[in-house]
């Protein structure tokens, strides 16, 4: 009984894995399929000069002090007439970022640029509350969003402004490039993954004419379509996510402009990149809960439905992913090895599902820029070990989406021109270790039992556990080595005596 149920649920495992692995065959083949939909989204409709549209540029910033200055500096060479563009910065910061950012302003407003600054008490609703502070005074009928580590381009908003010329189209979003792309292994791998979001996902989503969200950044909106949306909503950490859901099926139509190229920073250090796709997997995981079924029930197509379906719930793959790194042990121990034939029939076709498609997906999105389809092969590994590494710290941000709505907004440091000034907390990585050490059980078990096709499976989610678990362990025990010195010498400031004020009780002081 136990020897069925451990199959059952291996394959099972395996077959659900296989599903988002075929689903991203699926939309390479949108891609191409679909690619003069695409093409013609290039073909934006002309706006004489005087027709043009006031756009208001929205900045959120939250103690963003290594990259605040360099992003004002480029939202202000925007090539777009000065009386019909407003620079909005949303400043939530705690820090030196408040000064800093003030002054910058100031320092605008003399140039002759329409620059406000906005600096809330508070951080109710986080980014979105921060960007629904902003729309109510801003003054453009179209509303352009960037994160602190992106660098607008001078020709964004003429790049993309004539799009609204069609009173349907409520949003346009354009591509994310790296600035840092080249730094580490790790940056290169963060690359690649969002190439695929932007130049597979997004593309064969619009292409298609399926639903597709705004990414948070890099984008632009139309006033009445977020309003008649139902605005900006604090209740989910992915406001950008649920927004974009909730606009279109309101009936607002988006556009995606992979030819417009928003450079941005990617995390540089593995805790960082942590704290970012933990806020991602969770808010999308609210989102699912608070929209599947209002959008599995609206009037769209049963196309729409299912994409909607795997988009909203690709996070859940990595609580399978370690679910599939548990059952492997027990499972090479206990089943016997299968003849060639039918590895070829079962075992071949389930490699196919998965590590077939993520390199098509990948060598794809590659092509679409002009890159070398053999990096993809020599990424792949790589691209495999970290997802798989991310997976356990992942499944707890799903299980807590699930758990809860809301929670705290946790920004991605950024390093900017002073690197090391803002830095993500990690804890001890002992899952990963855990798993990590299981794993490699695994990869010898699958060599003494003859399950050949499971072995580079097994050693890759050691690798992955192993690398991710080694790096958060560096990060962090280096932080506190750096630490150290700092606590020391505060600590040998303070006066040998206790003053008055420290004597007394903490209720005391507070009355």
């Amino acid at each position: 009984m136990l020897h069925t149920m451990l199959v059952v649920l291996y394959f099972a495992v395996l077959l659900a894995l296989s599903a988002y692995g075929l689903h991203r065959l699926h939309l390479v083949v949108l891609c191409l399929r679909h690619r003069r939909a695409i093409e013609r989204a290039k073909q934006m409709p002309h706006v004489a000069e005087e027709d043009l549209p006031r756009v208001t540029i929205q900045l959120p910033l939250f103690n963003e002090s290594t990259v605040a200055a360099r992003l004002l500096e480029a939202t202000a060479r925007m090539d777009y007439p000065a009386d019909k563009l407003e620079i909005q910065v949303l400043d939530d910061s705690t820090d030196e970022t408040q000064a800093l950012v003030r002054a910058h302003v100031d320092r605008l407003r003399e140039r002759g640029v329409d620059a406000v600054y906005l600096h809330r008490t508070n951080r109710v609703g986080y980014k979105a509350g921060a960007l629904d502070e902003g729309l109510k005074v801003a003054k453009g009928d179209l509303v352009a969003i960037f994160d602190a580590d992106f660098i607008p381009q001078p020709s964004f908003v003429r790049s993309i402004v004539g799009h609204f010329a069609d009173p349907k189209i409520g949003m346009v979003q354009t591509r994310w490039g790296h600035l840092n792309r080249e730094h580490s292994v790790l940056t290169k791998v963060q690359a690649l993954m969002l190439d695929g979001h932007h130049l597979v996902e997004n593309r064969a989503r619009y292409g298609a004419g399926l639903l597709f969200n705004f990414s948070g950044t890099g984008g632009m909106w139309r006033k009445n379509a977020i309003h008649e949306a139902g605005g900006w909503q604090h209740d989910t950490l992915t406001e950008d996510l649920d927004l974009s859901y909730r606009a279109q099926l309101a009936g607002w139509k988006f556009v995606y402009r992979e030819d417009v190229v928003s450079p941005s920073e990617l995390p540089e250090d593995v805790s960082a990149l942590r704290a970012q796709q933990y806020r991602w997997a969770k808010g999308t995981v609210q989102t699912a809960r608070k929209l599947l079924k209002r959008v599995l029930s609206s009037n769209i197509s049963l196309a729409q439905r299912i994409e909607a379906l795997f988009h909203l719930t690709p996070h859940f793959a990595y609580p399978l992913m370690v679910t599939l790194s548990v059952l492997l042990l027990p499972a090479l121990v206990l089943l016997p090895a299968t003849d060639t034939l039918t590895m070829l029939i079962v075992d071949l076709p389930l490699c196919v599902a998965t590590t077939g498609s993520l390199a098509a997906f990948y060598m794809f999105a590659e092509a679409a820029q002009g890159r070398s389809r053999a990096n993809v092969l020599t990424r792949l590994p790589m691209l495999i070990a970290l997802g798989t590494g991310l997976a356990p710290h992942l499944s707890k941000a799903v299980f807590e989406g699930l758990r809860h709505m809301a929670g705290e907004f946790v920004r991605t440091p950024k390093h900017g021109v002073n690197k090391g000034r803002y830095r993500a907390r990690a804890d001890l990585p002992l899952l990963e270790t855990g798993l990590c050490l299981l794993s490699f059980g695994s990869t010898v078990a699958s060599i003494q039992t003859g399950h050949y096709f499971a072995t580079p499976f097994a050693a890759l989610f050691t690798i992955g556990y192993g690398y991710v678990a080694m790096l958060v362990a560096h990060e962090q025990s280096t932080r506190r080595r750096e630490a150290a010195p700092m606590l020391l010498a505060a600590s040998s400031e303070r006066p040998s005596e206790p003053t008055a004020a420290a004597e007394q009780p903490v209720g005391k002081l507070a009355a």
